[in-house]
């Protein structure tokens, strides 16, 4: 099998690519709009190409051929990002502390077998399931109203609903799923299978349910299933990120692909929100209005503090490789597009604010601070330190928070003083 292995927007050095593996690269941009792959040929030579990926990372497989595509940020420091976007899941460090080499589906396959294990060491988790079915014998409650309309007058089967006390319930669906899912991706580590067959088993009355990327239920917390929180997040993960084809004749592609622009700004709101003590009602991607008074422009920004009618704060997240610029003997973070501040001045303008937040991850962007000629608007810049450990960037995302609670007191104080 030709395997290659790239990392997130860095251009690779030259493969050597048969006419089939070339295909296959193409057949899997094509078919993984997310995978956004770019393959030049290089000049002069007959077969020898350069490859460079965009923001997605992963890993996926078509064939004879795996594309393994590393984050800039360390693979343990991705997955606890996004937990903790997905489900407010605050990993601890030897979940996703493995080999530096080990692939990211193995990864995933490992990290849930350790999770679901200390999930399961107090027994499967059970709950009432609401069911609806035609017995010989009453049980519950009769449902009369189906009984007279598919019974006539013939007294059995009746038509009965109760409340069944089961394993088979939507966290531990969500699990033996997660694992099924997993165990479809040709995983290399004899420890990763061996581990995903025990949840597997462990889960053997449990329904298997295929759960579409975009329809993965969440599912509530309290303080009687919270043990399952990591466990139930990581399955999430899993699920909204992996994807299964089986097209173009025989060729089966699987895979488990993170766009980090959808990463980070998921674990961006989700972080800001917690700190600012918001809900998902208030704070969040919502809709500001129109920038035109023919109302032909509607705006959407990535961030809004709202109360009732009125929006105190927006902002844009923006995970994109910016062009760095010299400084001394290395690269520094350039300024962002000019797109962007474009962008961010019509969001502050339609809502008729003081000032927005450009937030990028760090060493894309400089951290600045900009005042619009003529009409007074700041327009703030704030790179997010990725590095270090769950709790280290969450401490960086309080001070994020402290400046988004500037600009709202300057927003009302605006707002008091017109």
């Amino acid at each position: 099998m030709l395997r290659l292995k790239l990392k997130e927007y860095e251009k690779s050095g030259p493969f050597e690519l048969s006419p089939d593996a070339l295909k296959t690269l193409d057949d899997l941009n094509e078919r993984n709009p997310r995978l956004s792959l770019t393959i030049d040929p290089i000049r002069g030579q007959t077969d020898s190409y350069y490859l460079t990926p965009g923001s997605t990372v992963g890993a996926v497989e078509s064939g004879n051929l795996s594309l393994l595509i590393k984050p800039k940020i360390g693979i343990g420091q991705l997955l606890s990002l996004a937990c903790y976007a997905i489900g407010k899941f605050r990993p601890q460090e030897r979940d996703f502390d493995f080999e530096p080499d080990t692939a990211l589906p193995d990864v995933l396959a490992l990290a849930l077998n350790a999770m679901a294990r200390r999930a399961f060491a107090r027994g499967l988790l059970h709950g009432y399931l609401r069911k609806e079915e035609a017995l010989y014998t009453v049980r519950g409650r009769i449902r009369f109203d189906a009984q007279l309309r598919r019974r006539f007058s013939i007294p059995l089967p009746v038509e009965v609903r109760y409340n069944e006390f089961t394993e088979d319930i939507p966290a531990n669906r969500l699990v033996k799923a997660a694992a099924y899912r997993l165990g479809g991706m040709g995983l290399r580590s004899t420890q990763a299978r061996s581990g995903l067959a025990w949840v597997a088993g462990m889960l053997d009355q449990v329904s298997l349910k295929e759960f579409p990327v975009n329809a993965v239920p969440e599912v509530p917390f309290d303080r009687l299933n919270e043990h399952y929180r990591g466990v139930v997040a990581l399955s999430r993960l899993i699920l909204r990120h992996s994807a299964f084809e089986s097209q173009r004749g025989k060729v089966r592609a699987s895979g488990f692909l993170m766009d980090m622009n959808q990463v980070f700004q998921e674990f961006v709101t989700v972080a800001l929100r917690e700190e600012l003590g918001a809900s998902e009602k208030t704070f969040g991607e919502k809709w500001v209005g129109y920038l035109d008074d023919g109302k032909q422009i509607p705006l959407r920004p990535d961030l809004t503090w709202r109360e009732g009618n009125r929006c105190w704060f927006v902002g844009d997240v923006k995970y994109k490789k910016l062009e760095s610029r010299k400084g001394g003997e290395k690269e520094e973070p350039g300024k962002p597009p000019n797109d962007d501040m474009y962008q961010l001045l019509a969001y502050v303008t339609a809502a008729n604010l003081p000032g927005g937040m450009l937030i990028y991850a760090k060493g894309e962007a400089e951290t600045a601070d900009y005042k619009v000629r003529h009409c007074g608007k700041r327009l703030q810049v704030a790179a997010l330190d990725l590095s270090g450990s769950l709790e280290q960037v969450l401490g960086r995302v309080k001070e994020l928070a402290e400046k988004i609670k500037a600009l709202r007191k300057e927003a009302e104080a605006r707002r008091r003083a017109a």
